[in-house]
């Protein structure tokens, strides 16, 4: 069992490294559409008590605002 929880671990790491390496050559305007869009699921998923629908909803506008915010 121990194993299975190192090995999921390790996954995870190496996972956040890769996504957060992606971000390093972005535009400030980028990094906050990426951020709007980031806040904006997670308080979609809150307000919509999980909701698909409401997740991408509030990634959309998330993206939206962060992308104004931006100029």
């Amino acid at each position: 069992m121990k194993s299975v929880h190192q090995i999921l671990m390790t996954s995870m790491t190496v996972a956040a490294l890769t996504v957060l390496s992606g971000c390093g050559d972005m535009s400030p305007r980028d990094r906050d559409t990426a951020v709007g869009a980031g806040v904006g699921a997670v308080g979609g998923a809150v307000l919509t008590g999980g909701s698909g629908i409401g997740t991408v909803g509030g990634a959309a506008v998330g993206g939206v605002i962060g992308n104004q915010i931006g100029k």
